[in-house]
């Protein structure tokens, strides 16, 4: 990219909103150049808006200087990345003209490398103690498989997260609605900036911006785009992680929830999406068999595996015609098995050898240990 372009960006960075449509209907029309020309030369609007919004960008125009915002991101350790460029993640570009005009980035990995094995983890700000577990270990589970955890620097489930993947000594990208030269929130600061050490701190705003409700919501879109599936953990019908659950929805990611207790409204909202479209995660494992390459499965789930279920089910079956409270005579356990006598006699001595019943004069009653096999496996029904 030529200087020219880069510096046409970066003012139209610092003029527009992050997500304005019209802005990047402009630039796909007209390209760059005549976009910021003519903002610059405040001459007659662009289709598509109003006199006073056109006054408040023109606004803008007069005080950006492409210039400074670079020297500031440089000071920083931050580079703008823009579309074109090698380090530009392609997958961006589906959210077509709502596509950010360019990144500022600090790190030093590359954001394209990085993007393509990416996995949003997001969630509640006042999340649970159960909330922040599992984040931290989704992420760390993540991060041991070799994928990179994108979250929004965020207080609750994103910080868990951040932090889950850090300590596994993996990959993360902090996504945030500010500039990257200003950490958010500030009581953040630290893990925001080990993060730009161990990973990447991304933005769309310049060096110096402050974040807005609707900033907040716009950055979600960009969460989604970069990454190949969102995992929500924790969240309220209102939260803001649904919404960028569902821009994945609509970028055609996958989408993955956490379920919680059903009488929590922090989980509320994570179980309607689990009654949507989303797909029920309880681990790393599960989240890669389903973004991950074909063959990359989350192991089967079995409860254990007790001592009866290794008898042969003719001695299961002798075995569950005891009754426990009692002894029974061969011709009874015959009756309830719907064996012969002569085979019930010879699964019995086979049982007794094992150590699950015993011998009470004519009768056969189950023992102590045998007593423990059955309730257990009663109980997993």
């Amino acid at each position: 990219m030529s200087d020219a372009e880069l510096l046409a960006r970066v003012f139209l960075a610092r003029v527009v909103e992050p997500g304005d449509e019209a802005a990047g209907r402009w630039v796909r029309e007209r390209g760059v150049h005549e976009v910021a020309d003519r903002l610059r030369g405040g001459g007659q609007a662009l289709p598509g808006v109003g006199a006073k919004r056109w006054a408040g960008l023109l606004a803008r125009a007069a005080q950006a200087d492409p210039r400074a915002d670079l020297a500031v991101a440089r000071a920083a350790g931050a580079r703008f990345v823009c579309p074109g460029d090698a380090e530009w993640p392609s997958q961006l570009d589906d959210l077509g003209d709502g596509r950010p005009l360019g990144l500022w980035v600090r790190g030093r990995p590359s954001l394209r490398m990085w993007a393509l094995r990416a996995v949003a983890v997001v969630g509640a700000r006042a999340c649970t103690e159960y909330g922040a577990h599992m984040a931290a270990v989704l992420a760390a589970g993540l991060a041991e498989r070799g994928w990179v955890v994108v979250s929004g620097g965020a207080y609750g489930v994103d910080g868990a997260a951040h932090r889950g993947a850090l300590g596994a000594g993996g990959a993360t990208v902090a996504v945030l609605a500010c500039g990257v030269d200003r950490p958010y929130p500030r009581g953040h600061t630290e893990l925001i900036n080990r993060i730009a050490e161990q990973g990447l701190v991304v933005g769309e705003l310049p060096p110096g911006e402050h974040p807005t409700p609707s900033r907040f919501v716009l950055r979600n879109r960009v969460i989604a785009a970069l990454t190949t599936g969102t995992v929500v953990v924790e969240a309220a019908h209102r939260s803001g992680s649904l919404v960028t659950a569902r821009a994945a929805q609509r970028l055609g990611r996958f989408t993955m929830g956490v379920p919680g207790p059903a009488t929590s409204g922090l989980s509320a909202g994570v179980h309607e999406l689990l009654r949507g479209e989303a797909v029920l995660v309880t681990d790393a494992a599960e989240v890669v068999e389903l973004v991950g390459d074909m063959g990359e499965l989350a192991p089967a789930r079995r409860g254990p595996v007790l001592p009866r279920d290794l008898l042969e089910p003719a001695a299961r079956q002798i075995l569950a015609a005891l009754p426990g409270n009692r002894p029974a005579s061969p011709e009874e356990v015959a009756r309830g098995a719907q064996t012969s006598e002569d085979e019930a006699v010879a699964r019995l001595y086979e049982l007794r050898a094992l150590g699950y019943v015993e011998r009470h004069g004519d009768g056969w009653k189950l023992t102590r240990q045998a007593m423990i096999s059955v309730r257990a496996g009663r109980s997993r029904c």
